[in-house]
């Protein structure tokens, strides 16, 4: 997998094919060259901002790359070495040169207007983004790009030795689905042991994130660092208050109907309680879902689901695969989680995932390609920040592929199989509703209490795990682990309020799952037409694109939850 040697898009204008764009001398030449040019007309700006967009790709494809070995081999020293120098050295350098540039285009836009609706979006993070700069936050950020690079290493870490093997904890969640009950609870036992050990090492990198963006936020003149946060991904559309609404319709709707599920699941598995390691396992004690022996098997199936869905699709998930395109098995110095990322000179996405032979890894494949499929279908735009759209859609993107792929399960499993597949899935979508309303407001309370305590932040999240679903599990004897679940949650460390995204985007998604329902042919099709329009209209635009409302308000909630209530209870 050599990530240089992707197809060109399209022959580069400004940048030389030779530049050296991990080289901080030649990076900034090519910016402060943008910044010295003469624009004298809307054309020349029109122009000027496609050299922009030209150069900014190309340097994000080249720190892209850099990511991406890093978390596909974070026990390499020197691959982990040479995304630290890009981050040390090339971000600092650029962002007060293109704080001129803000200025710049700023300037000249108002001199030469360009056509309004067209640059909307574009003229409104512009702006935001002048306000947001100061260049005393430039080695702060490089210093918080550092720490979330080590919660990765310490988290890419963590091994532990079972039943004789070494084994990622993406690989020991498996033994979650054993019907064996004792062998569930010693594996569970395990990884949080060997979660625990490193607490310490991951509160010390939480609490050193946290002083830097207290200082940061204060910098930049804002009272809190949620204001701040939100103004810096561009949330024109919703407030603080708005997920405050989430959290308390979450509480009302979702949290009683996990209950029930869980209910549910205690009798059916005869207990007097569940435990933690009880809510992975089929309640009736079915072996666990084998959908596919090995990332081979993952990929060829997944590509027959995406042919029946749609021909673009199939042909677009080939020639990811043909490229290399997919990194998709779980193995030892591989960061954790999952991501789609955009190589953005290159416009091609890249898979990264942690696949051990699932279910969970099935639902995620589909969701990372609806991210890649987003990618493509806005790849045409001479605009690199119109390339992506707003979290808010994105997720959306990823998550409705999700349900809409999961018609298509036959491709793994038999038709008993199938519907228990997609029962679980539909408590999956009922756990993480809850889940995000417990992680966003968890994180809103972290930087409302500035000068919180160790004690007081383990006792706040205790507080909000128990309100939002956390009291349905019996804790007893393992008050140490429950502390600290939120260490589990990367976006609580490397992208502050990047969350409560997923519940807004499943509302989304259960939508266009709804349209599918009554008409699958123009659900794709509305699909496809908000995911083409990439980031350049607001996101209640995009959303209306997509044939689907932006809002997570009671009114929404409500009927989508008791759709999925119908339909759970049919495949149960």
């Amino acid at each position: 997998m050599d990530l240089t040697q992707l197809p060109v898009y399209q022959k580069r204008v400004f940048v030389p094919e030779n530049a050296d764009l991990v080289d901080v001398s030649t990076v900034v030449a090519l910016y402060e060259k943008l910044e010295k040019e003469a624009i004298n007309s809307a054309k020349e700006l029109e122009h000027w901002l496609i050299k922009r967009s030209e150069l900014d790709a190309a340097l994000s494809q080249a720190g892209s790359i850099l990511y991406i070995r890093m978390t596909c081999q974070t026990d390499d020293p020197a691959i982990a070495g040479a995304y630290t120098k890009f981050v040390e050295t090339i971000p600092p350098a650029v962002k007060p040169v293109n704080d001129r540039l803000n200025h710049k285009y700023v300037k000249a836009a108002a001199l030469f207007p360009l056509e309004a609706k067209r640059y909307q979006v574009y003229n409104r993070a512009v702006k935001t983004d002048i306000e947001l700069f100061v260049e005393e936050n430039v080695p702060l950020q490089t210093k918080v790009d550092l720490l979330s690079q080590e919660y990765q290493t310490v988290s890419g870490a963590m091994t532990v030795m079972f039943e004789g093997k070494e084994h990622t904890l993406p690989q020991m969640g498996k033994y979650l689905q054993e019907t064996d009950r004792p062998l569930r609870e010693r594996a569970w036992r395990a990884s949080a042991e060997r979660r625990i050990k490193d607490k310490d090492k991951m509160e010390s990198i939480f609490e050193g994130l946290f002083e830097l963006r207290k200082t940061i936020s204060r910098n930049a003149g804002f009272s809190n660092f949620t204001e701040y946060q939100f103004k810096a991904y561009h949330r024109f559309d919703y407030t603080p208050r708005d997920c405050k609404k989430y959290h308390e319709t979450v509480e009302k709707l979702i949290v009683p109907l996990n209950g029930k599920i869980l209910k549910k699941r205690r009798d059916q598995m005869k207990l007097r309680s569940l435990r933690p390691w009880d809510t992975a396992v089929d309640a009736l004690g079915q072996k666990p879902l084998a959908p596919f022996k090995d990332a081979q098997g993952l990929i060829k199936s997944t590509g027959s689901i995406f042919n029946k869905l749609d021909r673009d699709f199939g042909l677009q998930f080939k020639e990811m695969n043909d490229l290399g395109l997919l990194d998709l098995a779980s193995r030892k110095g591989k960061a954790p989680g999952g991501y789609q990322n955009t190589l953005s000179e290159a416009r091609k996405p890249f898979i990264f995932m942690n696949a051990v032979g699932i279910d969970d890894d099935v639902r995620t494949l589909l969701h990372e390609a609806g991210h890649a499929f987003h990618a493509l279908a806005s790849k045409d735009d001479p605009i690199v920040d119109y390339r992506h759209a707003p979290m808010e859609f994105c997720e959306v993107a990823s998550m409705a592929m999700e349900l809409l792929g999961g018609e298509h399960l036959s491709e793994f499993y038999n038709p008993e199989d199938l519907q228990r597949s997609n029962r679980e899935h539909l408590e999956g979508i009922i756990q993480t509703l809850a889940w995000v309303a417990n992680i966003d407001a968890f994180q809103h309370w972290l930087y409302e209490h500035p000068q919180h305590s160790a004690d007081e932040r383990r006792q706040a999240w205790v507080g909000f795990y128990e309100q939002f679903g956390g009291k349905f599990i019996d804790w007893s004897d393992l008050a140490d682990v429950k502390n600290y679940l939120w260490h589990r949650q990367l976006h609580i460390f490397e992208v502050p309020f990047y969350y409560i995204e997923y519940g807004i985007a499943q509302l989304g998604a259960l939508q266009v799952w709804l349209n599918a329902r009554r008409d699958p042919k123009k659900a794709l099709a509305d699909y496809k037409k908000g995911l083409a329009l990439g980031g350049s209209r607001p996101v209640g635009e995009l959303y209306s694109a997509a044939g689907i409302s932006f809002d997570f308000s009671e009114s929404i909630i409500k009927p989508l939850v008791e759709a999925v209530t119908e339909e759970w209870e049919k495949l149960s």
